[in-house]
C-alpha cells in the first residue's frame, strides 16, 4: 500500500508541476509584452530559403581565367578532367587549349561550354556528339567511339575556326 501511495504522489506532483510549466509558457506568450510575441511570430512567419539548382559549373570562373574554358552548365556527368589521370576519357583537341579531357559518368551526360578553336575529338566508350558553330552556321558532329573524329575545321572545307559549345553523351 505503501509503495502505491508514493507512486501515486509522484505522479501528481509531476502533473502539479508540468501544469504549472505550461500556465507560465502561455502566460509570458499571451500576457507578455508585445515584442515577446512579435518576436515569436516574425521568426515563425519565415520559411527557410528554396534550394533552385541553376546547373552553372562549379568554379567556372576560375577554369577561365587559368584554362581559356568557358564551363557555362551541365547536369553533372560530364566534368574537365586532368588529361591521362585515367583511362577512358574524352579528348578534345583544340589551337588554344591544346588538349582538354573530360571524365563522363552516368547513364547519360551534358555540357554547355565555349571552347575555340577545337578541330578534333576523340571518343571514348559513350555515344557522343558535340555541337559546334563558326559565325552563325551551327554543326554537329557525331564522336567516334574510342577514336578520333575530325570535327571543326579540319572536316571543314573551308578549314574554318569552329568554336565547341556543347557536348552530349549517353551509353
Amino acid at each position: 500500500m505503501q509503495v502505491r501511495s508514493t507512486v501515486l504522489r509522484t505522479i501528481g506532483v509531476a502533473v502539479g508541476a508540468g501544469a504549472l510549466a505550461w500556465l507560465a509558457v502561455m502566460g509570458s506568450v499571451l500576457g507578455g509584452s508585445g515584442t515577446e510575441r512579435l518576436a515569436t511570430e516574425a521568426v515563425a512567419d519565415e520559411g527557410p530559403g528554396y534550394a533552385i539548382e541553376d546547373f552553372a559549373y562549379p568554379n567556372a570562373d576560375k577554369i577561365l581565367a587559368e584554362q581559356k574554358i568557358k564551363l557555362k552548365k551541365g547536369d553533372g556527368h560530364i566534368l574537365l578532367a586532368t588529361c591521362d589521370s585515367e583511362p577512358g576519357l574524352l579528348e578534345v583537341n583544340s589551337r588554344v587549349n591544346e588538349k582538354v579531357c573530360f571524365r563522363i559518368s552516368g547513364a547519360s551526360g551534358y555540357l554547355s561550354l565555349e571552347l575555340p578553336a577545337v578541330f578534333g575529338v576523340r571518343g571514348n566508350d559513350y555515344d557522343t556528339q558535340v555541337d559546334m558553330v563558326v559565325g552563325t552556321e551551327e554543326k554537329t558532329y557525331k564522336v567516334i567511339k574510342n577514336g578520333w573524329t575530325p570535327v571543326g575545321e579540319t572536316a571543314d572545307p573551308q578549314g574554318r575556326d569552329f568554336m565547341l559549345l556543347e557536348i552530349r553523351a549517353s551509353k
